[in-house]
């Protein structure tokens, strides 16, 4: 009896012992809920980490236009004066070639009214000046002409004096060569005849006929020696006759060459003062019409600069702020050389623009609400100075949804350009390691290409 009792009471405090361990043993519920809620994230997360993410690289700045020569610019003034009259308001559409304003002269020498008239006088006295002088040239060459002709003539009369005086000394040379053999022979026949005299062979009378004769032969000796002087000196004169030709007439055309030299130099001057005179008087019509400002083309007044009637401006001073009508809207974003070189043109943009509100979820374009389509058009090639560059954006051509009308110039926009896809965990650690998107993107696809 006492066993059994014993067995019951053993058999009961091992059921409540195995009863207690088992409640110290089992977790509470609100720990097996938490534990279930955290194995969920965790493998909500693992799988997040393998979803695709689209990497991008995001860049801001405004909106412009695609082409330079609409955009915003600003009109100058090209010459110094006053304004005298507005004829537009701002924001008031104008044509091209519309007039815009009227600028007054200030300067004293274009205050004139009749200043192109009075240059084109002077440029007729200069051309008439011209003109007469051209005839003094054409004369001049006549002159030259004429005393080269005269000089030839000169100096060919000359030369044949001078061969004519050599002749008449060759003559008178063999004249005076007779006349001495033939004084020396009626010299030794006085001389014989005197001898026979003394001697009384001859008579008083034959002596003195052969006296006469030797006297006769001396004088025409002398004759003959002094027409051989002569003969030499005439010689001489014409050989110095043709230096004084040569030296005259090359004195007469040396002057009348000077003086056509001179005459075409001031021919060039007068020239030169023609083309001169020329320019001046295309630079006043060119001036008269700087004073009416036009609209380069079809736009809006944006803003007057300067406003004033009467107002003293300078060259160059900026009158008005001129928007063109006919523009095509771009964006130019601004992004860093560490990004500049992953894009090219052609690359597809997400843009928001401000005052157009939007959703947007970089890394999946496709969930994001508000943006816009764009592509690259084109990239600087230098930073614009603050060490960013500059990207061109156009309107994507392929986009369903068109750029907003009512866009302004120079309103923000805010852009993502869109890489390669790849899995979130490849972008985390990217950016934890400091990569740029496109070496992750290479990195991936050469690791994932494989296994394709």
């Amino acid at each position: 009896m006492r066993m059994r009792l014993f067995d019951s009471f053993s058999t009961a405090r091992t059921n409540e012992l195995k009863i207690a361990i088992g409640l110290a043993v089992e977790p509470p519920f609100w720990v097996r809920r938490g534990l279930r809620v955290m194995g969920g994230i965790a493998l909500a997360f693992l799988i997040f980490l393998f979803l695709p993410w689209t990497q991008n690289i995001t860049g801001v700045g405004r909106v412009t236009s695609l082409s330079p020569d609409v955009r915003p610019q600003t009109l100058h003034a090209m010459i110094p004066g006053r304004i005298l009259r507005w004829y537009v308001q701002e924001g008031e559409r104008v044509q091209a070639g519309e007039t815009l304003l009227v600028i007054g002269e200030i300067k004293d020498y274009y205050l004139d009214p009749a200043l192109p008239l009075r240059l084109r006088e002077q440029l007729e006295a200069k051309q008439n000046t011209a003109a007469a002088q051209r005839e003094k040239i054409r004369s001049l060459e006549q002159q030259v002409t004429a005393l080269r002709e005269a000089y030839r003539n000169s100096l060919e009369r000359a030369r044949n004096a001078l061969v004519q005086s050599e002749l008449r000394y060759q003559a008178d040379s063999a004249a005076w060569e007779a006349a001495k053999v033939e004084a020396q022979l009626a010299e030794s026949q006085y001389v014989r005849q005197e001898s026979l005299y003394v001697q009384g062979l001859r008579s008083l009378t034959e002596f003195q006929q052969r006296k006469q004769r030797y006297q006769d032969a001396q004088a025409r000796l002398l004759a003959a020696q002094n027409r051989l002087m002569i003969s030499r000196t005439d010689v001489q004169n014409a050989r110095i006759q043709i230096d004084f030709v040569t030296a005259d007439y090359r004195e007469k055309i040396a002057k009348a060459e000077s003086d056509l030299q001179s005459a075409q130099s001031y021919l060039y001057e007068v020239e030169g003062s023609i083309a001169k005179l020329r320019n001046e008087i295309t630079n006043v019509e060119q001036r008269w019409r700087f004073h009416y400002v036009t609209a380069p083309q079809q736009g809006y007044i944006v803003r007057a600069v300067r406003t004033g009637v009467g107002e003293v401006i300078k060259e160059g001073e900026p009158l008005a702020v001129f928007m063109p009508a006919n523009y095509k809207l771009a964006a130019e974003l601004f992004v860093r050389p560490l990004d500049a070189a992953l894009l090219k043109p052609g690359k597809e943009v997400r843009l928001q623009f401000d005052g157009w509100p939007a959703f947007v979820f970089s890394g999946w374009p496709q969930l994001s609400y508000g943006t816009f389509g764009g592509r690259i058009y084109t990239i600087d090639y230098v930073d614009n100075g603050t060490g960013y560059f500059r990207v061109l954006v156009e309107p994507n051509p392929t986009e369903d949804k068109p750029w907003p009308s009512l866009l302004r110039m120079g309103g923000g926009v805010r852009g993502w350009f869109l890489l390669e896809d790849v899995p979130i965990w490849y972008e985390i650690w990217r950016q934890i390691n400091g990569f740029p998107p496109d070496m992750t993107a290479q990195f991936y696809q050469t690791k994932a290409s494989p296994t394709k």
